[in-house]
């Protein structure tokens, strides 16, 4: 490419300029429709990788969230209430392994008002043949935590997974 300025531009400068560029995005364009498709075509032969063989049992995930904080501006819930909790009302229907991790979070309560609190995530797995005895359960130890302790709520999520021990 050119970068010094041009003093004279007469037509057959303009003219040739053109051309020239012309010619030059005519070859790109050529390039470009030969090498891709070709490009493309190299990426589709490749041979493929083999895949893992699935590993664990089908499992339920659900994850609990528990906020601390109570709305009646009563006092939060402790950690040994929280584990006293688990241990009376969760442990009994999952004995085979649970996962509580705490944390800070927030949501909007039913009043419009983000609320800011201590809080801990309960991470169950069960088989999905259980899945059903798991949600009466799960639905159990939710409303028992909102009861006891005067949440407005405990948020749940279900995914499934693949779990091997």
């Amino acid at each position: 490419m050119n970068t010094h300025t041009r003093t004279h531009s007469g037509p057959h400068t303009r003219t040739h300029f053109t051309i020239r560029t012309r010619t030059a995005l005519a070859a790109a364009g050529l390039l470009l429709a030969v090498a891709a498709p070709t490009a493309y075509a190299t990426l589709d032969d490749a041979p493929a990788a083999p895949a893992a063989p699935p590993r664990g049992a089908p499992y339920v995930e659900t994850r609990l969230f528990f906020g601390t904080e109570r709305p009646d501006g009563g006092p939060a819930v402790t950690e040994r209430q929280f584990a006293e909790f688990v241990d009376r009302e969760v442990t009994p229907d999952f004995p085979g392994g649970l996962t509580v991790q705490e944390g800070r979070g927030q949501w909007r309560d039913g009043r419009g008002v983000i609320e800011k609190e201590r809080s801990y995530e309960l991470i169950l797995l069960y088989p999905v043949a259980e899945a059903a005895v798991g949600d009466r359960s799960i639905e159990e130890i939710r409303r028992d935590y909102e009861k006891r302790f005067a949440q407005e709520a405990v948020a749940r999520v279900d995914s499934r997974a693949r779990v091997d021990f």
